[in-house]
């Protein structure tokens, strides 16, 4: 959420950061919301008036009964009582401005940071760099999902037959390779000086207002009604909102947490070839990295998490390359994000494995997750995540650049965890 102090003092820069993020009617909403503050101010300097008035009748009070002064005392009373209705009607209406420009600010997403470039959809992401040879393929080669079911080691009938479609069911070898990749992705950052958490699949609503899923998010998110709980998109929800109301001795930061969890998105029912197969899912596994630290080390901290996330790429033989997003393309709480893609080559595309952003203090400001300066003063903390690795087109990469005529090879830092070299 925006700091309403910098839409009050820079309104022209954060229309400005709305409108490269494509936001409608930007300057619209927020010189409402600044109104709307204004508003606030207003009514919080009659109330406090009132308040102070009648702190000062009440002790008043006290001298003219002691000086034997009733009926002036009397008259006090009667004003006092006046005056607190009068207040309290004040503090209502405050209240109310309070809450609308609280809903008002959650609409807004964040402001990109000044590196974004200008843009409206994918095509206008900057390429930052490219990493790997795209292997060459035998004649007659494949899709993954042509593969999965030559080799039955993930089974979407079975998955649509038991929940529906966006729902596989991973078996045999592809179970293994499953699990082989979450115990390396999780075994890799732990070497990196990350903690794992295993944290709950369920959010509270608390927690999706925390991080901004909610809400933006609202309709793309199962939603357990009865329990207002919600199965979380990324493990980003949960592993971020483990500080929510915390101040953080600055001794403890930065806080590198990593955790593995399914994910839930209702968002993928669009047809195509893009979203064949395990191209695009309802549910999947994913290993989040999730830091905190100091606003002045947060961009630095950005670009470590993305030479870590190549790092993987590299390690699983995966040709790839790190785009800018442009502002019309970015996620709705990130100031800057990286997005990494490997290339399926049966496919002939790029396919995302990983976005890593920096949210400065959009989470933290909605979380209140703060620390103490030298000074003492209270401040707000930058958040930041990346997908280390979100595993279904890791697999798809992974089944269709590696594809023989007579078998899968597996890249060799996979080998220890999966007990074999080869699908076949």
């Amino acid at each position: 959420m925006l700091q309403l102090n910098i839409l009050r003092e820079q309104t022209a820069l954060v229309i400005a950061g709305l409108t490269k993020k494509n936001y409608k009617n930007a300057a619209q909403e927020v010189e409402a919301i600044v109104a709307l503050d204004q508003q606030r101010r207003q009514v919080q300097s009659q109330h406090d008036e009132l308040q102070a008035r009648a702190n000062t009748i009440s002790k008043e009070i006290g001298i003219l009964m002691k000086n034997g002064d009733r009926e002036k005392a009397e008259a006090s009373k009667a004003e006092t009582s006046e005056l607190k209705q009068q207040t309290k009607s004040l503090s209502e209406q405050l209240a109310a401005i309070e809450e609308q420009i609280q809903q008002a600010l959650y609409k807004l997403p964040n402001l990109p940071h000044a590196s974004v470039p200008e843009g409206r959809t994918a095509e206008d992401n900057e390429v930052v760099l490219q990493h790997g040879e795209i292997p060459t393929l035998h004649e007659g080669a494949l899709p993954h999902w042509e593969l999965i079911q030559q080799y039955d080691i993930i089974d979407f009938e079975l998955g649509n037959k038991i929940s529906g479609a966006g729902f596989p069911v991973y078996k045999k070898q592809g179970a293994r390779l499953q699990r082989a990749l979450i115990n390396f992705f999780l075994d890799e950052a732990m070497k990196a000086g990350y903690i794992e958490v295993q944290p709950p699949i369920l959010v509270n609503e608390a927690s999706g207002y925390g991080t901004g899923q909610l809400p933006d998010k609202d309709g793309q998110m199962y939603h357990a009604t009865e329990d207002n709980l919600y199965l979380i998109p990324t493990a980003e929800v949960p592993i971020t909102n483990l500080y929510r109301d915390v101040i953080v001795p600055v001794e403890q930061l930065p806080i590198k947490n990593a955790g593995h969890t399914p994910c839930f998105r209702r968002e993928a029912g669009s047809w195509g070839a893009d979203v064949r197969g395990l191209n695009r899912l309802h549910q999947f596994d994913k290993v989040e990295i999730v830091q905190i630290t100091l606003p002045e080390k947060s961009y630095e901290t950005l670009e470590e998490m993305s030479s870590y996330i190549q790092g993987l790429l590299q390690k699983l033989e995966l040709p790839y390359r790190v785009l800018r997003l442009c502002g019309g393309d970015m996620g709705f709480t990130s100031a800057l994000t990286y997005d990494m893609e490997v290339y399926s080559t049966a496919q002939n595309r790029w396919l995302e494995v990983s976005s890593a952003s920096n949210f400065e203090t959009y989470q933290s400001n909605r979380l209140k997750l703060r620390y103490k300066t030298e000074s003492g003063k209270t401040q707000l903390l930058h958040t930041l995540n990346g997908s280390a690795l979100a595993l279904p087109r890791i697999v798809a990469a992974i089944l269709e650049n590696n594809q023989t005529p007579d078998g899968i090879n597996m890249p060799k830092v996979l080998h220890p965890y999966l007990g074999f070299e080869k699908i076949s």
